[in-house]
């Protein structure tokens, strides 16, 4: 029986944290690991770790990033390195995820951010289940691939914070566009990470960010008649910027969110307020 089921987990020792509050949330001596970061999300989240004084791994799959990475480690001295991974393949994964390990020493922050749009409308809209498929296996099953394999590194470390770029559709039904199987990618997700949090207290912390609408490539060639009522729906009345998601992904990396896990960030310009 575990643990927590029989209330006798044994207490852990709170962390040794630095006297200045600005300081917890730096991020140098920190190794980091963002999937999906040569683009949009989380390649702004690439950029303000190492700002923050991260090294960087890079992963891709269709976009190269070798010249990301030189960049990086140019512009912000820390070491920055690119891997060409598939995410739909727990092999492909596994392997990455040991190499780096292998190359930076070891893993703080591992970041499972690549996803894909629902694009094809409605559930009784589809003439076979290949959207479903590939939206399920890159939004949901290549966390679970993830999961597996960094996992074994926290455990093994006794340390880590991982962070699943989820989103607001696993909080809400969007409208008017149909999209079930990614809002239930979504959802799927939230919960994992909060399962994860409780299975891995013991070395590692697991949170999610729940983004709204931002200006990346899948929202660029969106319908202006339909991106007009997204406007309409979010008190902010814009998309956000990519950067505008990075202080949420700082945070929960560094030392100031210690005692935060199995919690959800949203930032969707209040579009869940209402």
């Amino acid at each position: 029986m575990s643990t927590i089921a029989t209330g006798l987990k044994t207490p852990q020792q709170p962390p040794k944290l630095s006297e200045n509050s600005l300081d917890l949330f730096s991020l140098k001596g920190k190794v980091a690991s963002i999937t999906g970061s040569s683009r949009g999300i989380g390649l702004a989240v690439a950029t303000a770790y190492a700002q923050a004084g991260a090294d960087v791994a890079i992963w891709y799959n269709s976009t190269p990033a070798d010249d990301i990475a030189k960049e990086l480690s140019e512009k912000y001295g820390v070491r920055a390195k690119a891997y060409k991974v598939s995410l739909t393949d727990f092999s492909s994964i596994d392997t990455a995820v040991t190499q780096i390990e292998k190359d930076f020493g070891k893993i703080d922050i591992f970041v499972a951010n690549a996803g894909v749009a629902w694009l094809t409308g409605g559930l009784l809209d589809q003439e076979n289940d290949d959207e479903w498929k590939k939206v399920i296996d890159l939004d949901l099953n290549s966390v679970y691939y993830l999961s597996k394999s960094i996992g074994k590194i926290f455990k093994k470390q006794g340390f880590g914070s991982y962070i699943i770029t989820a989103s607001m559709s696993g909080h809400i039904v969007n409208i008017p566009q149909k999209q079930s199987g990614y809002n239930a990618a979504k959802a799927a997700t939230i919960h994992l990470a909060r399962s994860l949090a409780v299975e891995w207290s013991g070395f590692a912390r697991v949170n999610t960010i729940s983004p709204g609408y931002i200006g990346t490539d899948l929202t660029t060639n969106m319908d202006p008649q339909l991106k007009k009522v997204w406007l309409s729906l979010i008190p902010l009345g814009r998309e956000a910027l990519p950067k505008e998601l990075v202080g949420g992904y700082i945070y929960l990396g560094s030392d100031a969110s210690s005692y935060v896990t199995g919690t959800d960030i949203k930032i969707d310009g209040g579009y869940t307020a209402i």
